[in-house]
Protein backbone atom coordinates (compact mmCIF):
# COMPACT_ATOMS: atom_id res chain seq x y z
CA UNK A 1 0.00 0.00 0.00
CA UNK A 2 1.34 3.45 -0.94
CA UNK A 3 2.50 5.70 1.87
CA UNK A 4 0.13 8.50 2.87
CA UNK A 5 0.85 11.87 1.31
CA UNK A 6 2.36 14.18 3.95
CA UNK A 7 0.19 17.05 5.19
CA UNK A 8 1.48 20.50 4.25
CA UNK A 9 2.18 23.22 6.80
CA UNK A 10 4.15 26.47 6.72
CA UNK A 11 6.66 27.63 9.31
CA UNK A 12 7.38 31.38 9.30
CA UNK A 13 9.39 33.90 11.28
CA UNK A 14 9.51 37.69 11.54
CA UNK A 15 12.98 38.69 10.31
CA UNK A 16 14.99 41.58 8.87
CA UNK A 17 14.27 43.71 11.93
CA UNK A 18 17.81 45.05 12.41
CA UNK A 19 18.31 48.74 11.64
CA UNK A 20 21.52 50.67 11.03
CA UNK A 21 24.04 49.63 13.70
CA UNK A 22 21.33 47.94 15.79
CA UNK A 23 21.00 44.16 15.44
CA UNK A 24 17.89 42.12 16.17
CA UNK A 25 17.49 38.36 16.00
CA UNK A 26 19.41 35.40 14.58
CA UNK A 27 18.18 35.72 11.01
CA UNK A 28 20.74 33.50 9.28
CA UNK A 29 20.08 30.60 11.61
CA UNK A 30 16.30 30.97 11.34
CA UNK A 31 16.44 31.09 7.54
CA UNK A 32 17.94 27.61 7.68
CA UNK A 33 14.82 26.32 9.45
CA UNK A 34 11.71 28.26 8.38
CA UNK A 35 10.02 28.18 4.97
CA UNK A 36 8.75 31.79 4.86
CA UNK A 37 10.19 35.06 6.15
CA UNK A 38 8.20 38.16 7.09
CA UNK A 39 10.62 41.04 6.48
CA UNK A 40 10.40 44.42 8.20
CA UNK A 41 9.93 47.29 5.76
CA UNK A 42 11.53 50.21 7.60
CA UNK A 43 8.71 51.41 9.85
CA UNK A 44 9.44 49.33 12.98
CA UNK A 45 12.78 47.84 11.94
CA UNK A 46 14.75 47.18 8.79
CA UNK A 47 16.33 49.67 6.42
CA UNK A 48 17.07 49.44 2.67
CA UNK A 49 20.37 47.61 3.14
CA UNK A 50 19.00 45.23 5.78
CA UNK A 51 16.02 44.56 3.53
CA UNK A 52 18.28 43.78 0.57
CA UNK A 53 20.53 41.47 2.60
CA UNK A 54 17.49 39.73 4.05
CA UNK A 55 15.92 39.17 0.64
CA UNK A 56 19.16 37.81 -0.79
CA UNK A 57 19.60 35.46 2.16
CA UNK A 58 16.02 34.22 1.85
CA UNK A 59 16.43 33.61 -1.87
CA UNK A 60 19.62 31.64 -1.24
CA UNK A 61 17.76 29.37 1.20
CA UNK A 62 14.62 28.93 -0.91
CA UNK A 63 12.55 30.77 1.68
CA UNK A 64 9.51 32.70 0.45
CA UNK A 65 9.41 36.43 1.15
CA UNK A 66 6.68 38.41 2.84
CA UNK A 67 6.27 42.06 3.77
CA UNK A 68 5.88 42.79 7.49
CA UNK A 69 4.35 46.30 7.59
CA UNK A 70 3.75 48.17 10.83
CA UNK A 71 2.74 51.47 12.30
CA UNK A 72 5.50 54.09 11.76
CA UNK A 73 7.08 53.51 15.18
CA UNK A 74 10.80 52.74 15.09
CA UNK A 75 11.32 53.84 18.67
CA UNK A 76 8.62 51.54 19.99
CA UNK A 77 9.39 48.66 17.61
CA UNK A 78 5.89 48.94 16.18
CA UNK A 79 4.30 47.72 19.41
CA UNK A 80 2.43 50.94 20.21
CA UNK A 81 -0.97 51.67 18.71
CA UNK A 82 -1.25 54.83 16.62
CA UNK A 83 -4.69 56.27 15.93
CA UNK A 84 -4.82 56.44 12.14
CA UNK A 85 -7.74 56.68 9.74
CA UNK A 86 -8.41 53.65 7.51
CA UNK A 87 -7.25 55.60 4.45
CA UNK A 88 -3.92 56.31 6.19
CA UNK A 89 -3.53 52.64 7.10
CA UNK A 90 -4.19 51.58 3.50
CA UNK A 91 -1.44 53.94 2.33
CA UNK A 92 1.15 52.94 4.93
CA UNK A 93 0.63 49.23 4.15
CA UNK A 94 0.84 49.77 0.39
CA UNK A 95 3.95 51.97 0.85
CA UNK A 96 5.80 49.33 2.85
CA UNK A 97 4.81 46.41 0.62
CA UNK A 98 5.90 48.42 -2.41
CA UNK A 99 9.25 49.23 -0.81
CA UNK A 100 10.03 45.57 -0.18
CA UNK A 101 8.78 44.61 -3.64
CA UNK A 102 11.28 47.04 -5.19
CA UNK A 103 14.15 45.65 -3.11
CA UNK A 104 13.12 42.08 -3.94
CA UNK A 105 13.06 42.87 -7.67
CA UNK A 106 16.72 43.89 -7.49
CA UNK A 107 17.52 40.41 -6.17
CA UNK A 108 15.40 38.66 -8.81
CA UNK A 109 12.73 37.78 -6.25
CA UNK A 110 9.15 38.74 -5.50
CA UNK A 111 7.07 39.36 -2.42
CA UNK A 112 4.49 36.59 -2.08
CA UNK A 113 2.69 37.47 1.16
CA UNK A 114 1.92 40.22 3.65
CA UNK A 115 1.73 39.89 7.44
CA UNK A 116 1.16 42.97 9.63
CA UNK A 117 3.47 43.48 12.60
CA UNK A 118 2.95 44.17 16.26
CA UNK A 119 0.28 46.64 17.29
CA UNK A 120 -1.02 47.00 13.74
CA UNK A 121 -1.65 43.25 13.61
CA UNK A 122 -3.19 43.18 17.08
CA UNK A 123 -5.57 46.04 16.32
CA UNK A 124 -6.53 44.51 12.97
CA UNK A 125 -7.33 41.22 14.69
CA UNK A 126 -9.96 42.92 16.87
CA UNK A 127 -11.21 45.91 14.84
CA UNK A 128 -12.82 45.37 11.46
CA UNK A 129 -12.22 48.88 9.98
CA UNK A 130 -8.46 48.51 10.45
CA UNK A 131 -8.54 44.93 9.19
CA UNK A 132 -10.52 45.97 6.11
CA UNK A 133 -8.07 48.78 5.34
CA UNK A 134 -5.15 46.34 5.40
CA UNK A 135 -7.00 43.82 3.23
CA UNK A 136 -7.90 46.51 0.68
CA UNK A 137 -4.28 47.63 0.48
CA UNK A 138 -2.99 44.08 -0.03
CA UNK A 139 -5.58 43.37 -2.71
CA UNK A 140 -4.88 46.68 -4.49
CA UNK A 141 -1.10 46.24 -4.57
CA UNK A 142 -1.30 42.72 -6.02
CA UNK A 143 -4.31 40.38 -6.00
CA UNK A 144 -1.89 37.42 -6.02
CA UNK A 145 -0.45 38.37 -2.63
CA UNK A 146 -1.30 36.07 0.27
CA UNK A 147 -2.58 37.80 3.41
CA UNK A 148 -1.13 35.88 6.36
CA UNK A 149 -3.71 36.47 9.09
CA UNK A 150 -4.17 35.10 12.61
CA UNK A 151 -6.77 32.42 13.16
CA UNK A 152 -10.23 33.52 14.35
CA UNK A 153 -9.43 37.19 13.67
CA UNK A 154 -11.17 40.14 12.07
CA UNK A 155 -8.17 40.40 9.75
CA UNK A 156 -8.79 36.91 8.42
CA UNK A 157 -12.49 37.64 7.91
CA UNK A 158 -11.72 40.97 6.19
CA UNK A 159 -9.18 39.31 3.90
CA UNK A 160 -11.70 36.74 2.78
CA UNK A 161 -14.36 39.41 2.28
CA UNK A 162 -11.96 41.49 0.15
CA UNK A 163 -11.21 38.49 -2.07
CA UNK A 164 -7.61 38.13 -0.91
CA UNK A 165 -5.81 34.83 -0.96
CA UNK A 166 -5.44 34.09 2.74
CA UNK A 167 -3.41 31.79 4.98
CA UNK A 168 -4.38 31.12 8.59
CA UNK A 169 -1.65 31.58 11.20
CA UNK A 170 -1.13 30.44 14.78
CA UNK A 171 1.70 31.36 17.13
CA UNK A 172 4.02 28.79 18.63
CA UNK A 173 5.34 31.03 21.38
CA UNK A 174 2.25 32.98 22.47
CA UNK A 175 -0.86 32.10 24.46
CA UNK A 176 -4.45 32.95 23.54
CA UNK A 177 -7.40 34.51 25.33
CA UNK A 178 -10.85 32.93 25.18
CA UNK A 179 -11.85 35.20 22.27
CA UNK A 180 -8.87 34.14 20.14
CA UNK A 181 -6.70 37.19 20.73
CA UNK A 182 -3.11 36.97 21.94
CA UNK A 183 -2.71 37.33 25.68
CA UNK A 184 -1.19 40.84 26.08
CA UNK A 185 2.56 40.76 26.59
CA UNK A 186 2.41 42.28 30.06
CA UNK A 187 0.06 39.66 31.49
CA UNK A 188 1.05 36.38 33.20
CA UNK A 189 1.10 33.42 30.83
CA UNK A 190 1.39 35.53 27.68
CA UNK A 191 4.39 33.57 26.42
CA UNK A 192 4.95 29.88 25.80
CA UNK A 193 8.52 29.29 26.97
CA UNK A 194 10.90 26.65 25.62
CA UNK A 195 11.06 24.43 22.56
CA UNK A 196 9.23 21.45 24.10
CA UNK A 197 6.33 23.56 25.39
CA UNK A 198 6.02 25.40 22.06
CA UNK A 199 5.92 22.14 20.10
CA UNK A 200 3.31 20.68 22.45
CA UNK A 201 1.23 23.88 22.09
CA UNK A 202 1.34 23.68 18.28
CA UNK A 203 0.68 19.94 18.02
CA UNK A 204 -2.30 20.27 20.35
CA UNK A 205 -3.82 22.96 18.13
CA UNK A 206 -3.17 20.96 14.97
CA UNK A 207 -4.58 17.74 16.44
CA UNK A 208 -7.71 19.49 17.69
CA UNK A 209 -8.13 21.78 14.67
CA UNK A 210 -8.59 24.69 17.03
CA UNK A 211 -6.97 27.51 18.92
CA UNK A 212 -6.59 26.42 22.52
CA UNK A 213 -6.78 29.35 24.94
CA UNK A 214 -4.90 29.76 28.20
CA UNK A 215 -8.04 28.61 30.04
CA UNK A 216 -8.47 25.57 27.75
CA UNK A 217 -11.27 26.92 25.56
CA UNK A 218 -11.21 25.62 21.97
CA UNK A 219 -11.98 27.80 18.95
CA UNK A 220 -12.20 25.66 15.77
CA UNK A 221 -10.00 26.86 12.90
CA UNK A 222 -7.99 25.77 9.90
CA UNK A 223 -4.23 26.18 10.38
CA UNK A 224 -1.91 26.88 7.43
CA UNK A 225 1.11 28.48 9.07
CA UNK A 226 2.96 28.58 12.40
CA UNK A 227 4.92 31.64 13.49
CA UNK A 228 8.03 31.87 15.63
CA UNK A 229 8.89 35.42 16.67
CA UNK A 230 12.42 36.19 15.50
CA UNK A 231 13.08 38.62 18.38
CA UNK A 232 12.60 35.81 20.92
CA UNK A 233 15.93 34.69 22.43
CA UNK A 234 14.77 31.07 22.11
CA UNK A 235 13.62 31.49 18.49
CA UNK A 236 16.20 29.27 16.78
CA UNK A 237 15.81 26.39 19.26
CA UNK A 238 12.02 26.68 19.11
CA UNK A 239 11.92 26.77 15.30
CA UNK A 240 14.27 23.79 14.99
CA UNK A 241 12.23 21.75 17.47
CA UNK A 242 9.03 22.67 15.66
CA UNK A 243 10.43 21.59 12.31
CA UNK A 244 11.65 18.25 13.67
CA UNK A 245 8.46 17.65 15.59
CA UNK A 246 6.14 18.57 12.73
CA UNK A 247 8.04 16.44 10.24
CA UNK A 248 7.98 13.60 12.74
CA UNK A 249 4.21 14.01 12.96
CA UNK A 250 3.87 13.63 9.19
CA UNK A 251 3.88 17.24 8.05
CA UNK A 252 5.84 18.59 5.07
CA UNK A 253 7.16 22.12 5.70
CA UNK A 254 6.47 24.25 2.62
CA UNK A 255 6.73 27.94 1.63
CA UNK A 256 3.43 29.80 1.77
CA UNK A 257 2.93 30.01 -2.02
CA UNK A 258 3.25 26.21 -2.22
CA UNK A 259 0.49 25.47 0.25
CA UNK A 260 -2.56 23.93 -1.38
CA UNK A 261 -4.84 25.24 1.37
CA UNK A 262 -4.50 29.02 0.94
CA UNK A 263 -7.84 30.26 -0.32
CA UNK A 264 -9.61 33.36 -1.54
Amino acid sequence: MAAAEPKSINLNADLGESFGAWTMGADEALLGVVASANLACGFHGGDPEVMRRSVAAAVARGVSIGAHPSYPDLQGFGRRRLDMAPREIEALVAYQVGALAGIAAMEGARVSHVKPHGALNNVACAERPVAAAIARAVRAVDPALILLAPACSELLAAGREAGCRVAVEVFADRAYTDDGQLVPRGRPGAFVHGAAASLAHVLRMLEEGALVSLSGKRLPTAIDSICVHGDNAEAVAVAAALRRGLEGAGYAIRPLPDLPTTTS
